[in-house]
């Protein structure tokens, strides 16, 4: 089941906050949480409110255990762009845009949490699966091709 929460209106241009929702997506909520807490930037703020929130609106709408979600995606928006003016040389002004986002945290319980141990069982699993059919192919199924294969066969 998926959840959802937005923050709408986030005094932060989406281009910064953006960094940050780049490195939460696919992580499991946990591991989501300790990547915000610990990020310097004020778009880490803003995030770990919103996820916090899809956080508590998975336990209390939707009767999910925390331990079992996963960020589906993490994404930011344009929001309504404030014009100010500054004050330039000989009488001119320049226009200042202050920009604003909307964060959307979407929360997942269906998507198996992938743990560096269980990717590290897979590759191994793959690495041998394609040892195991260079070993039943020739020489040409082995990666060299068939034409040095020859040129081996004839020294």
């Amino acid at each position: 089941m998926e959840v959802r929460a937005t923050y709408k209106y986030a005094k932060i241009s989406p281009f910064k906050a953006r960094e940050i929702t780049r490195e939460i997506q696919g992580l499991p909520v946990s591991a989501a949480l300790d990547v915000v807490a610990y990020s310097p930037k004020k778009a880490a703020v803003l995030i770990n409110k919103t996820l916090k929130s899809a956080v508590a609106n998975a336990e209390n709408n939707a009767n999910l255990k925390v331990d079992g979600l996963v960020v589906k995606e993490a994404i930011v928006g344009e929001g309504p762009t404030m014009k100010r003016m500054i004050a330039r040389a000989r009488g001119s002004g320049s226009r200042i845009l202050k920009r604003s986002s909307h964060i959307r945290i979407v929360l997942t319980d269906e998507i198996k949490i992938e743990t560096r141990e269980t990717r590290k069982a897979a590759q191994k699993a793959a690495k041998k699966k394609t040892g195991e059919a260079k070993a039943e192919g020739g020489p040409e199924k082995a990666g060299r091709p068939a034409k040095h294969a020859k040129k081996k066969a004839k020294k």
